[in-house]
């Protein structure tokens, strides 16, 4: 089956011919990390990098997709993550604080994605850094009583896959 390395040669194709159109090598590898489906969305997609890396949250939230994804790699290997959060299980602010504004902003970005503003998308969820850096300087991940590690990974896999639609924004951090 050479679908496989098809596709590898189209996306490395891709990126070559994107990064001679202007754009940096970090915006295609972080849009064509993804593997789109449909390639007439990447420009868009593009753009949409570009303005968020424009951001000044940006740098704060590409470090902390690069350390969330780090936890559910590692989390994995035990077994798959679930994106379930279980409100009552929620026990420090930050970590309630986070839930609260993922619940607020990640319907109104998940609806301007489906839409097909993918900037406007990725910008609603900038306004995540404050929650998402609290969390980090206050909440024990891997805390020792199952339950609340597997919540609290699920909270971060919330975030991850609200973060990731557009582009893998971990790909951003220097």
């Amino acid at each position: 089956d050479a679908s496989a390395a098809l596709a590898d040669f189209i996306y490395d194709r891709l990126a070559g011919s994107l990064r001679e159109q202007g754009y940096s090598a970090q915006e295609v590898d972080a849009v064509l990390a993804l593997r789109p489906q449909r390639l007439a969305q990447v420009p868009q997609f593009l753009a949409a990098v570009r303005a968020f890396a424009a951001l000044p949250e940006s740098p704060a939230l590409a470090a902390a997709n690069k350390r969330v994804g780090n936890i559910l790699k590692k989390a994995e290997l035990e077994g798959p993550v679930d994106a379930h959060v279980n409100p009552a299980l929620l026990q420090e602010q930050a970590e309630k604080d986070l839930y609260t504004a993922l619940q607020r902003f990640v319907p109104e970005a998940n609806a301007q994605f489906d839409a097909g503003d993918y900037t406007a998308s990725l910008q609603t969820l900038a306004v995540l850094r404050a929650p998402v850096d609290a969390f980090f300087d206050d909440v024990m991940v891997n805390a020792e009583q199952l339950d609340l590690r597997l919540n609290r990974q699920g909270l971060l896999k919330t975030l991850h896959e609200a973060m990731n639609r557009v582009a893998d924004l971990s790909r951003l951090a220097s």
